[in-house]
């Protein structure tokens, strides 16, 4: 085979995929697909998802993609189902169930169980005549012409639509339950999206304050700087409040002009009223006060209730990944 035909055969795949998914722009409007959508967003129990070989392979992907979108779901091995894992099950649970013939051998053998049970079932199926589809509280049909297979036997082109489908159930459910980046984080705590809406300033800040009082020489300023290696040392002041701060950079910049730092005290050289964050802020929100052009700093003291509380330095921000 020329290296041409291997193309042409990768771009039939990729032109029947695509009329397939064009296609179910017409199937999403309709009453069956409403009626998946009803059905899911009404229930009270969590999506059972199940499908054997490929089609169960989507439907994993598919149960993934509902779970982290606010839809609890699991899925379900058809086979595992008949000999016992039905038992995990309750009859407020909905099965959608993915066959491309709707034949499915393990599949119609678990109808019984579920009208038994009073189990709803949604079905996503290329065959409206399928055993699978009659016994469908809702069957969502696709049509498909050719697999795009050189052989049009292997799945692609249906697998492809049946992904999409599912995609677009949980799009849908995702709009109705008014899922937001927020609840998407909760379910994401881990990833780049959860780490920036979930982090706090108080998840990140040192609880070790480096406290200098007023009428301490620089000398003793500088030495604590050093000891506690934070970038700033913090002047408390009245109930538990903030007087001032200096940083290192403050300090670098007086021994450019003087040698000696014992005779010159704290509060003539300290940053009166600072910028400072809340400890209860998102600490995306506090890596933007402290990157602001006009007032750039790397170190805040943090403050709760007008009592200070802890140090922040940016580094720990960039270090947890949140930009």
């Amino acid at each position: 085979m020329s290296s041409e035909e291997g193309v042409k055969a990768a771009l039939e795949v990729v032109a029947q995929s695509a009329a397939g998914i064009f296609s179910l722009t017409t199937l999403l409007q309709g009453e069956e697909f409403l009626r998946a959508v009803q059905i899911l967003s009404s229930s009270k129990g969590r999506v059972v998802v199940t499908g054997l070989g490929k089609s169960g392979l989507i439907g994993r992907k598919i149960c993934a993609t509902l779970a982290s979108t606010g839809t609890p779901a699991l899925f379900m091995h058809p086979a595992e189902a008949l000999h016992g894992d039905l038992g995990m099950t309750v009859p407020d649970d909905v099965f959608l169930a993915l066959s491309n013939s709707g034949h499915t051998e393990e599949l119609i053998g678990l109808l019984p169980s579920l009208k038994l049970f009073g189990n709803k079932l949604i079905a996503i199926t290329g065959n409206a005549d399928s055993v699978l589809a009659k016994n469908a509280d809702a069957a969502i049909v696709y049509q498909i012409e050719k697999e795009g297979c050189p052989l049009n036997l292997a799945p692609m082109a249906t697998t492809t639509a049946s992904l999409v489908i599912g995609d677009a159930m949980a799009a849908a459910l995702m709009k109705i339950k008014h899922f937001e980046s927020h609840d998407f984080a909760r379910f994401h705590p881990r990833g780049a999206l959860g780490r920036k809406l979930l982090t706090r300033v108080k998840d990140l800040m040192s609880h070790q304050l480096p406290l200098v009082s007023g009428d301490q020489s620089m000398f003793e300023a500088l030495e604590i700087l050093i000891a506690t290696n934070l970038g700033a040392v913090l002047v408390p002041g009245d109930n538990q409040g903030l007087l001032g701060l200096i940083s290192d950079g403050d300090i670098k910049r007086l021994l450019k002009n003087r040698d000696n730092l014992d005779s010159l005290k704290v509060t003539s050289v300290m940053t009166r009223s600072p910028v400072t964050v809340e400890e209860d802020m998102l600490a995306e929100e506090a890596l933007r006060i402290m990157q602001n052009p006009s007032r750039f700093v790397t170190v805040v003291p943090v403050m709760k209730e007008n009592k200070l509380t802890g140090l922040l330095r940016m580094h720990d921000i960039l270090q947890a990944k949140i930009r």
